[in-house]
């Protein structure tokens, strides 16, 4: 094969990537009408159902190939780059400080009970990160950073998005219960359901379905526990990079391997932070990052495979229940322990 074929099958054309762009937007587009209808659903799991759905039943040709995965992994990581727009470091500063100790506990507790549940389960290494930092951090939005990273198979990105939602809309009804039940102040209620709740918007939900002040305390917890996805994402590429260069693969580079998405997230969350990004175009560029992980996660329910995601069974659902009520019950503990219920 000379160098030109294989430019060919390396690097698809815009015209071999279109037919698969425009499947992936079209049924994105569903999606976030969707999502506004059943906000408590969201349009990034109407997106990837969807997704699911049109793979398995209709089962697109081989000319769609191309754009979906396309649509997977770069616009997955313009949707990351989009997200940096919308958070303005230095508003979180205080309150992220205010609730580092909980987030850092949950955190650590999240990995280590992916970690032995994972083994005890007989889960494979790829599900037990994806659904470990899911939890820990924020849900589909963490699970899309690290995915370029980790490269796991499509169903199962799909397998852990649809986990951690399973426990967040369980979370979203519960939590609030709960909350009076335990007789939690607005602030301790805030602080639990913004560290042990993973996705934003199950967040919000939760949090003022409780009280005003404790949705607007979630929501900022939340955001501050979100902006962690940068060093584990860092340390996560590194590890991948160490493990490459210990089995000796002659292709080895970490230029190649680094997130750099990543460093482009961080030089966006800057613009915002130094007030660069005007006021007026700050819901556009909000909804701009929704659509983008709307089409990302939706190419990757079009590229996954309901019969190899049948096959894995119940083990990586009952990885998440463990790891989401591994969560849920330290944050509280955490709280009881310095005093901020």
């Amino acid at each position: 094969m000379n160098a030109t074929a294989v430019s060919a099958v390396t690097t698809p054309t815009l015209a071999q990537r279109l037919p698969g762009l425009l499947l992936s937007v079209a049924i994105a587009l569903a999606a976030l009408a969707l999502g506004k209808v059943a906000p408590l659903i969201g349009g990034p799991v109407f997106g990837i159902v969807l997704g699911i759905l049109v793979r398995n039943l209709v089962a697109p040709g081989g000319t769609y190939t191309a754009g979906i995965q396309f649509a997977g992994k770069q616009v997955l990581q313009w949707s990351i780059i989009a997200l940096g727009f919308g958070l303005s470091l230095d508003q979180v500063a205080k309150t992220g400080l205010e609730s580092l100790s909980v987030t850092l506990v949950t955190i650590t507790v999240a990995f280590l009970t992916a970690w032995l549940l994972g083994r005890m389960l007989k889960v494979h290494d790829k599900l037990k990160i994806l659904i470990g930092v899911g939890t820990a951090i924020c849900g589909g939005s963490a699970i899309a950073a690290i995915t370029p990273i980790i490269k796991p198979d499509e169903h199962d990105t799909a397998f852990a998005i649809s986990t951690i939602f399973l426990f967040n809309l369980v979370a979203v009804l519960l939590f609030p219960l709960l909350g009076h039940l335990l007789h939690l102040s607005d602030l301790g209620f805030g602080l639990w359901a913004g560290t042990a709740i993973n996705d934003t918007s199950s967040v919000v939900a939760a949090g003022y379905s409780f009280s005003k002040e404790a949705g607007d305390y979630a929501t900022i917890v939340k955001l501050t526990r979100a902006t962690l996805i940068i060093p584990i994402s860092l340390a996560l590429a590194f590890a991948v990079a160490w493990k490459q260069k210990k089995q000796g693969a002659s292709d080895f580079s970490l230029r190649r391997i680094f997130p750099w998405f990543i460093l482009w997230f961080l030089v966006a969350s800057g613009v915002r932070t130094m007030g660069l990004v005007p006021a007026a175009i700050q819901p556009a560029l909000h909804v701009a990052a929704e659509f983008l992980i709307i089409v990302a996660l939706t190419a990757i329910g079009l590229s996954a495979n309901l019969r190899k995601m049948a096959s894995t069974g119940v083990r990586p659902i009952l990885l998440g229940l463990g790891v989401w009520a591994a969560v849920s019950v330290s944050s509280l503990l955490v709280q009881l322990v310095i005093g901020q219920l």
